[in-house]
Formats: C-alpha cells, structure tokens, sequence
C-alpha cells in the first residue's frame, strides 16, 4: 500500500494544543465584547441547501460554493442521466459565510424571535479559494448582525463593537472604510455608465489597493466594455482615496456637490453623515474614513458598508454593511439588517507576528505525581480535591516512571507547581507542594493545599 499522507488538506490547517487555546482566547475576548453590545449567541449547521446558498453571493462567489455530491441513489440515479449538471450532482454546500444562514433562520423562526435580533457567531465557513498567506478555504468568521431597523444607530453600534474587539486585542493603526452602495449607484449613473454593467464596475473598482489604478483603467475599458470618456467621468468622481478621518467633512461637501441632486446621492449621504454623527465619541468615531472607492463584492449589500484596513496587513481584516434586501429572498417579507464580519484568521496572524502573544497560561496549574501503582487511589483522591479547590490538574499517567522524569514532564509543559503524595507524606497529613518557577518546595497540610497554591497563581489570589 502506498502511504497516507498526514498533511491536511490544502487551505486547512490543523491546531496543535498551545495554538488552539490561544484561538479561544482570542474568540472568548470578542464573545465578551459582544455580549456587552446585547448580541445573542446563535448556531446554524456547517451545510445549507445548495439553493439557499446560490445567487446569494454574485457569480464569483457562487464559484467559491463547495458544493456536496448527492448520496447513494440520488447520486446514481443523478450520474445515469445524460450529461449531469453541476446542480444534478450536488443538492448541498458547505456554508460560505454566516450571514446567508442568519437571514434564512429569520425567515424561519421570524415569528419567535425578538422585533430587533441582535445575534453573533464565531464559527468555521468555508470557500474554495486559492489559499495564499492569511487566506484559507476553511476560516473562522465572527459575526455581529442587527435585524430589524432602519436607524443608522446599528451601523454606529456595530462598528463600535468591531473597534472595541480590535482596541481590547491591542490594534493602533488600522481604519474603518465607510461607503454607501447607493452613492456608489449614484457616481456610476452620473458618469453615464449602462447600468447593466454596474455590477462589473464595482467588482474592478474595489481591487484598487489591490492591483492600482493602471489596471483598474484598464480593465474597466478592456473587460468591463466601460469607454474611455466614462472611465475618466467615473475616477473623477471618486476623487483620492482617502486615509484619514479628518477628511471625511470635505469628502461629504465634494460628493455632495457631484450627486446629491440624484435620488441615490442623497439617500446615500444623508445615511453616511448620520452613522458618523452617531458614532462621534465612541470607539469606532475616529476610525471611520468615507471612501467612494469601497464597494464590497457580495452582490446582498444595500445600504452603508465597511471595511477594516490596517497599515500591517494588505488586505482587509473585516468587513460587512447593510443588506435589507437578503431576508425577502427567503420570505415575501423583506426586512432590514446589518452586520460586520471580522477576518479574525488575518487578526491572529497578525498578532503572532507583532509578538502579542506573551506571558501565556500553562495548561494546568498543578501536577499530581504517582509514587507507585499500588499508591495511585491516593493521588486520584487529591487531584479531586484540588480540583473541587478551582485548581486545574494534571495527573502523571504512569506510576512506574520515576519522579525525575515526572518534574520533566510538568516543566515540559510549563506547569507552576508539581504536587507530591507519598507514603510518608500520606501518614503525617501534609502534601509537598514544589514551586517551578522557584524551585522552592514546602510542606503544606493537606486540607490547605489547594488553598495554597491558589494563593500563589498569579491573578488568582
């Protein structure tokens, strides 16, 4: 037989302990902002439909479905028909972002839940991308999403609590990039571009930080049958792209005079000028930028969206805006919504190379050692007392291994303090308690024990 490889699949990643329990670190930090902001937990299964997923995301993101074969029969009775489509074959797909499922559980359950749902999801979704440095096919998303209103009070609460998460994880330099997609619908109508095309003209716009404002030209006229003239009309009305908050007044005043006379423009401007007038003096105030540049490429946005840039990473970091138009895809019922993802892959990426992660707990706070097999019931009984004092323990395995290699092991997996019960300490009522950061070791009595180590964890006293 040839032999297996043990990688694992390419765009997955495997989490080896110290690694993992950093990653809930981080999450249960932005579960904790979360729920400071109101946001309710909620679950949806890794699978949707296929046809709850497609024509959700545009064309490009539909090519980024992985999509599940049909089983037994359905897959066989699907391959004997002549030339199966890609539909035939596949009924599921795995789910591509959080947000999909949230508006299909709002059309479900609408009648149970609250008038303003406020939810949040820190789960695994999944794209068939081509994986490069800080993007992966399988990543976790967390999500913040409102459902229910109109006001421009969601949008300023939502990016607060994205710019809480960041500030609480250490981030200084980054940006919140605010547009509006009907300003965008408002600058292409005025530089006369067929509407038909919009949905390709926001798609090249965007990649601008990404491939310059040569290609963007070019691609616009080569790709996107946009003309010269219009292109021109288009970039004009952009303007530079904006870097700091302090310009977004100016921004405001210029756009205004370009298309507040279209009913998009000043929809648009009106919403834009109120989410920062909401957001003054909160965390996310400062970090709000207006850029015309920003379209976002899901095709479900309908209102304000954003984008969080940082000055150490080339792409985004989160993202999201509002989509009052998904739920009604679902339900005859259209209802208003608004969320923001953060690209927490990117973040932890990030935060390992500034060296943000220091001074990490040890898995446990205290080895229990075996003295010899006949002993183990003697130990079991004071690893559960420890336990029952709030102290997490480890318990050495092996009772034939010799204490030596027992200290190695905990100091191995950077343990504070090793607990020894032997007979003798087992007749005289006390357990020796070694310190390994300081190599100090003490005789404590037994019914003090866990008290005593508490006492000297650090944070724990």
């Amino acid at each position: 037989m040839s032999q297996v490889s043990t990688k694992p699949a390419s765009g997955m990643r495997d989490f080896l302990p110290a690694e993992a329990a950093r990653r809930r670190r981080v999450f249960a930090l932005i579960e904790e902002v979360y729920q400071s902001y109101g946001f309710e937990p909620l679950e949806t299964p890794t699978m949707e439909r296929l046809d709850t997923l497609l024509g959700k995301y545009g064309d490009e993101g539909d090519q980024l479905l992985f999509k599940v074969m049909k089983r037994a029969q359905k897959l066989e009775r699907a391959l004997n028909r002549e030339s199966p489509g890609e539909t035939d074959l596949a009924d599921l797909g795995l789910r591509y972002d959080l947000t999909v499922p949230l508006a299909r559980i709002v059309a479900q359950y609408q009648n149970d839940l609250p008038r303003y749902f406020k939810r949040y999801q820190i789960a695994p979704v999944w794209r068939a991308d081509r994986p490069q440095k800080g993007r992966y096919r399988e990543f976790v998303q967390c999500d913040v999403d409102v459902v229910g209103s109109t006001s421009m009070t969601v949008e300023a609460e939502v990016a607060s609590a994205l710019s809480e998460v960041l500030d609480r994880l250490g981030f200084g330099e980054y940006r919140i990039h605010l547009n509006h997609r009907r300003l965008l619908s408002a600058m292409l109508e005025a530089s006369g571009i067929a509407e038909a095309k919009w949905s390709g003209v926001l798609i090249t716009i965007d990649k601008l930080d990404k491939v310059g404002r040569n290609e963007v030209i070019r691609e616009l006229q080569e790709e996107r049958g946009v003309g010269r003239e219009a292109v021109d009309r288009l970039l004009s009305l952009l303007g530079a792209q904006p870097t700091l908050a302090e310009e977004n007044q100016g921004t405001l005043d210029r756009l205004r005079e370009a298309v507040g006379h279209l009913e998009d423009g000043q929809v648009a401007l009106k919403e834009l000028t109120e989410v920062l007038r909401f957001a003054d003096g909160g965390p996310a105030g400062p970090r709000l930028i207006v850029d015309p540049y920003l379209a976002r490429g899901l095709a479900y946005y309908t209102g304000p969206i954003f984008e969080i840039r940082s000055d150490e990473f080339s792409g985004s970091i989160g993202g999201g805006g509002r989509y009052d138009e998904l739920v009604g895809m679902f339900t005859k019922q259209s209802l208003p919504a608004c969320g923001f993802s953060l690209g927490i892959e990117r973040i932890l990426m990030l935060m390992e190379e500034a060296g943000k992660f220091t001074d990490e707990p040890a898995p446990a706070d205290v080895l229990v050692t075996l003295w010899d097999p006949d002993f183990t019931p003697n130990s079991l009984a004071l690893a559960r007392e420890l336990r029952a004092a709030g102290l997490r323990v480890d318990l050495y395995p092996d009772g034939g291994d010799k204490m030596g290699k027992q200290f190695g092991y905990a100091d191995e997996r950077g343990l504070p303090f090793v607990a020894i019960l032997a007979p003798r300490e087992l007749e005289d009522g006390v357990v020796a308690v070694k310190n390994l950061k300081t190599g100090d070791q003490e005789k404590v009595p037994r019914g003090e024990v866990g008290r005593w180590i508490v006492e000297r964890l650090p944070g724990r006293s």
